[in-house]
């Protein structure tokens, strides 16, 4: 695959910067929807699609920060984000490009920042792979799991990145619905996870700080996700049945009248090493490339 190159782009309250990989004989981005495939994260970085781009070596391949994270600095101040926000960035880039409509894998926040884009400009997107959206709106424990980001998010205010970050772990691991009287389990200790204990005083984290509300607090507007042309495929990994983001994407999956579609490994199936994590990077790649190759 060609080497990266990267752009930056100037939105409302941010600069976002981007990286465009040319594929095998597409020398050319703009006006090349048919190859170009977008990798979509939130609040992970674009590093973390190395591998996962490395399996796309035929098509453009497009990632990006999201704004406030690794290169791309916000510029209006704000402390939190929205999906809405996000999509309009991921909107500017494809128009910047001049590459709609395009194919989208996104993970995590990104799939649900990609299902916002989509209901907003259905026409820049072909397919939608979105992979593990960790909305609580459609879960049925729905109100507990607001209550349980919301008790995350004022952890991280009130005493730092350890005590938010060692909760975040094990909500996210967890299997099963959360009882209504979570709040007297025992509290999660960041020894447990080698996390600092001590606060080093920063409230700028991007999962804990700017988007852990706005990503899990976002409801899907089902008719417009189904009335757009965008094909949209909601998928899993298979190691994470049970767990808050696969419930969430089973949910969606649901609510848009489609199946899910189970891919290789866990959240992080894709990841090859990028931040010391592995999953099935090979397998999910297959996969991948067969849902995005499958007739509408």
């Amino acid at each position: 695959m060609a080497e990266a190159e990267t752009r930056t782009l100037a939105t409302a309250g941010a600069t976002l910067a981007y990286d465009i990989r040319a594929g095998r004989g597409d020398g050319a981005t703009e006006g090349d929807g048919g190859g170009t495939l977008f990798l979509v994260g939130s609040p992970m970085s674009a590093a973390g699609f190395d591998t996962l781009a490395s399996h796309f070596p035929e098509r453009t391949v497009v990632t990006y920060d999201p704004r406030g994270v690794g290169r791309s600095s916000r510029t209006d101040g704000a402390t939190q984000t929205t999906p809405e926000e996000h999509a309009d960035d991921l909107r500017q880039v494809i128009e910047a490009l001049g590459a709609g409509p395009v194919d989208v894998f996104a993970s995590s926040g990104g799939a649900v920042n990609s299902l916002a884009l989509v209901e907003r400009h259905g026409d820049l997107v072909r397919t939608l792979v979105a992979h593990e959206p960790p909305t609580a709106q459609v879960v049925p424990d729905r109100e507990v799991m607001l209550a349980v980001c919301a008790d995350m998010h004022a952890t991280y205010l009130r005493e730092g990145m350890g005590p938010a970050m060692a909760k975040f772990i094990a909500v996210t691991s967890r299997k099963g619905p959360f009882p209504a009287d979570w709040a007297d389990e025992p509290v999660p200790s960041p020894a447990d996870f080698g996390l600092p204990s001590e606060d080093d005083g920063t409230r700028d984290d991007p999962l804990l700080g700017q988007n852990l509300l706005g990503c899990t607090g976002y409801r899907p507007d089902f008719a417009a996700l189904r009335a757009a042309s965008t094909r949209i495929v909601i998928a899993a990994g298979q190691e994470s049945e049970g767990e808050f983001a696969a419930r969430a994407a089973a949910a969606i999956a649901d609510g848009l009248g489609g199946e899910l579609a189970v891919f290789p490994s866990h959240h992080g199936g894709f990841l090859g090493g990028e931040f010391g994590q592995h999953g099935a990077p090979e397998a999910f790649a297959k996969a991948l490339r067969h849902t995005l190759e499958a007739p509408r």
